[in-house]
């Protein structure tokens, strides 16, 4: 359970870290803003035009009798929406990291030269060009994922008293594990890592996923917010991605020379296991 606790200072010392270092802060928000606006699109698109979408794509109920019709199309038209807007916060993270990827890698790398003992960051040697087509394959993998766990849990929604209760609850750590994921793929593919071994690294170490990944869901069930935290959110989770693969830092040097004047909270603490 301590674990917990350690993936939530991972994300608040992301936070940290952007807020000292304003420029990547401001360049970290444009991918979010981008993909902001294109949800925002749609999901006016649907307001708009959904019920019209849902009568056509039902003929069988033209001949339906009031107030038959109008209620089985309504309660179409809201799920429509309610899927849409479920679908867009597990998927957010993972279309602005594509559209971000050269703000996020040099953010991540970044980060990785800051906290550093040599003051290097991990590269791939890869073009650009290969970066990105690895980055496009992993995130589709990504939201193939999350759209099928989405829909499951939509459709659990309706069972009575479970979907109410149980099910938003496991929604929201199963989104938080899909954040995670996505966030740290960025570290973790500048590392070699790939997506089955990315996965394993995670799952041994679920606590601290959740830790980071289910605050961080709560907060981006508001895209807005979302945008604002993203830039943070990529940097912590540099910060737990050295964790998993028990790589030093200056703060943990710094404890092993100093123990007596080293901050616990802010040093040792978040890279323990």
């Amino acid at each position: 359970m301590r674990d917990l606790g350690v993936g939530f200072k991972y994300l608040l010392r992301g936070q940290r870290w952007v807020a000292r270092h304003g420029k990547q802060f401001g360049f970290g928000l444009l991918p979010g803003l981008v993909t902001l606006v294109l949800y925002a699109a749609v999901l006016v698109a649907l307001a708009l035009w959904g019920a019209d979408f849902v009568g056509w794509a039902t003929p069988f109920a033209d001949d339906w009798t009031s107030p038959w019709q109008a209620l089985f199309r309504g309660f179409l038209t809201a799920v429509l929406f309610g899927l849409a807007l479920l679908l867009s916060v597990l998927t957010f993270t993972a279309v602005t990291l594509l559209l971000g990827q050269p703000f996020y890698e040099s953010l991540s790398e970044k980060v990785d030269r800051d906290v550093s003992p040599d003051g290097t960051a991990p590269e791939s040697g890869l073009p650009l060009w290969r970066e990105l087509v690895i980055s496009t394959r992993d995130s589709i993998r990504i939201v193939v994922r999350a759209l099928v766990w989405g829909v499951l849990l939509f459709a659990l929604g309706f069972v009575p008293v479970i979907g109410q209760t149980v099910v938003p609850v496991i929604g929201v750590f199963v989104t938080g594990f899909f954040l995670t994921e996505e966030l740290t793929s960025i570290a973790l593919q500048r590392r070699g890592v790939v997506v089955r071994d990315r996965l394993a690294l995670l799952r041994s170490r679920r606590t601290l996923v959740w830790g980071f990944g289910t605050p961080l869901a709560l907060v981006f069930l508001v895209p807005f917010v979302a945008v604002f935290l993203m830039p943070g959110a990529v940097a912590g989770a540099t910060l737990m991605a050295r964790d998993l693969l028990g790589e030093e830092t200056r703060e943990e040097n710094r404890a092993a020379e100093d123990p007596a004047g080293a901050d616990p909270a802010g040093s040792a603490g978040p890279f323990g296991h």
